[in-house]
């Protein structure tokens, strides 16, 4: 059934005998653990210990912490494995998605935004030889999807973007520059394609609407290219693709059409007929509605294995899921067929990488390989050459702002506009910790080159200080907090409107404007004073300023990004070089005036 000799595995005699023995002398508990990917909630060292003992896990992902922390907890789990495990990251922008101190290079959209698929393969080289010295061997990338849809919220800057030929090229160029790395793999996603959709499959069901020609011309290309080139394994989405289901079972009635984790028609239809893919697949992560909305879990888990996938992530209870994913093989719906497969699959898979040649004391590299690589200072270079060709002038209609110098804009004032919160609240922030407001660092940097900066302070901000310091809050600053024009116009020569909202794993990625009536956070007055727009993270933000006449997107706010910002904006126009690969104006008639 599966080819190990082929591709993307390519296995000699040696490594054949390695799989076939090894499945030979594995229980069926040991089977059954072989197909799950856990989540790794804790590094205590019993705790790792006991998932490879106890549960027999095929493969890990781990929560955000240090290089330091990581390899160490990869050694645990090396060492304590009967069977080596596969290690993933989400390395989609840089090192920092394998440890906390990785180097961040950019997400796919910047990358895009320099025009040049050297960066696109550097990025994939770079993050993953990071990743790969802390002992990871697995990258839950490149991320293949095509932005069509703006008001997605999931891709954000997570695509190269909505040019075929383009994001052909660069998932290309990232998964090869991966594979320069020895042994390491990648595991493109969202199959069959996100970035259609308004929704968010965290959240709600998600669809790809295209016809299976419209599909073919795009995702299917893309795929395919990847698939040509030795892709080793696919992350299925919990996204619907109702035509190609369709094609391959005419008789399905809509409501049991499903997404792509639980569709034998996408998966072993299209995915390996039509497309001709030997490697393995994988679930996006359980927790999604996407997937727990289309029935009970305890039947999900062995449905996603029975309709052709090879490995489940993650684990909800451990013992619930381990056991759900038991009974699906001892009732029949998880065919002994079916388990030999996806197990000739994941062990051929770790062959490929080179783990069975391997002593699991030589699993993961030594520190001073470690030390050596992560946040290097070659890395933090073309990190700093993606920001400089990157960042992206997309609208200048005042053609007279730029540049900036001190004697023209001695008093900038910079209004910091934020994105509205998943449930109230933060929870990048809370998960990696919120860091250098963005603001106040381009404050900082301003300030160094001479100008006299303000951040602004919204009415609504001044009612919550005032209730956090148990004072009686003026709502009056809120209805009646408006300033005179002239008073507004001569307190500064420039404003900055800096727009900081993180895109993905929200259902809505837009600012959060407080409407405070006569507030300033809104740019109102762009015809009162110079204003420049600068969106840091979300490319879309003419969407809800489109009076804006200055755009630029940096796509992200790090150090070394908002020094080539400011040196740019002190140079002028012809400093910026990035081009804009997603249509910025959102398709909009009115952003473009």
């Amino acid at each position: 059934m599966v080819d190990m000799r082929g591709n993307p595995f390519y296995l000699d005699e040696e490594a054949c005998r390695w799989v076939e023995d090894t499945i030979a002398g594995m229980s069926v508990e040991e089977k059954i653990g072989q197909l799950f990917f856990n989540m790794g909630s804790s590094r205590d060292p019993e705790y790792l210990k006991m998932t490879v003992q106890k549960y027999h896990i095929g493969g890990i992902r781990y929560n955000p912490a240090s290089a330091r922390e990581v390899r160490e907890q990869n050694r645990i789990l090396q060492e304590n494995s009967k069977i080596p495990l596969i290690i993933a990251c989400n390395t989609e922008a840089g090192g920092n998605g394998a440890c906390s101190d990785g180097t961040m290079l950019g997400q796919q959209t910047k990358i895009a935004a320099t025009g040049d698929v050297h960066y696109a393969y550097e990025l994939g080289r770079i993050s993953n030889k990071e990743a790969a010295s802390i002992g990871c061997n697995l990258a839950f990338s490149p991320v293949s999807d095509i932005l069509y849809n703006w008001e997605n919220p999931v891709i954000g800057l997570r695509t190269y973007g909505n040019d075929v030929e383009q994001v052909c090229q660069m998932t290309r160029a990232y998964m090869d520059g991966a594979h320069s790395n020895p042994g390491f793999c990648c595991a493109a996603k969202h199959f069959p394609g996100d970035g259609r959709d308004f929704r968010d499959q965290h959240v709600a069901n998600s669809i790809n609407d295209m016809t299976c020609e419209e599909w073919d011309a795009s995702y299917g290309k893309v795929y395919q290219n990847l698939i040509d080139g030795g892709l080793e394994a696919i992350m299925a989405g919990h996204i619907m693709q109702p035509a190609y289901t369709k094609r391959y079972n005419p008789a399905i009635r809509d409501e049991d059409i499903q997404p792509a984790t639980l569709s034998p028609e996408l998966i072993n239809g299209l995915l390996r007929g039509k497309l001709g893919f030997n490697g393995m697949v994988l679930t996006d992560a359980s927790h999604m509605v996407g997937i727990t909305c289309r029935m009970k879990r305890q039947d999900m888990l062995p449905a996603t294995i029975a309709a052709g996938v090879d490995m489940f992530l993650f684990f909800n209870d451990m013992d619930e899921d381990y056991e759900s994913m038991l009974a699906g093989y001892k009732n029949g719906v998880i065919t002994d067929a079916r388990l030999d497969e996806a197990l000739h699959r994941i062990l051929a898979l770790k062959a490929h990488m080179g783990l069975h040649k391997k002593e699991k004391t030589a699993l993961v590299p030594p520190e001073a390989v470690m030390e050596a690589t992560v946040g290097c200072a070659a890395h933090k270079q073309i990190a700093r050459e993606i920001s400089d060709k990157g960042i992206t002038l997309v609208k200048y209609k005042d053609a007279e702002v730029l540049p900036l110098r001190p004697e023209r804009y001695k008093r900038i004032m910079i209004v910091s506009v934020e994105g509205l919160s998943a449930g109230g609240f933060n929870l990048g922030a809370m998960v990696h910790g919120s860091g250098t407001n963005p603001a106040q660092l381009l404050r900082e940097k301003l300030e160094a080159k001479g100008f006299a900066v303000s951040i602004y302070e919204s009415p609504l901000a001044k009612m919550q200080k005032q209730a956090a310091a148990g004072e009686k809050v003026d709502v009056n600053l809120y209805f009646a907090g408006k300033t005179p024009i002239r008073e507004f116009v001569e307190g500064q020569d420039l404003i900055i409107t800096l727009v900081n909202i993180a895109g993905g794993f929200q259902p809505v990625a837009r600012p959060g404007f407080s409407m405070s009536k006569g507030g300033g956070e809104i740019p109102w007055y762009v015809h009162e004073l110079p204003v420049i727009v600068i969106g840091t993270q979300q490319p879309f933000v003419l969407a809800d300023i489109p009076q804006a006449r200055t755009y630029i997107n940096t796509y992200d706010a790090a150090d070394q990004t908002l020094d080539a910002l400011v040196e740019k904006l002190m140079t002028g126009q012809e400093a910026f070089q990035g081009i804009d690969p997603v249509d910025a104006f959102c398709g909009l008639w009115d952003t473009r005036l």
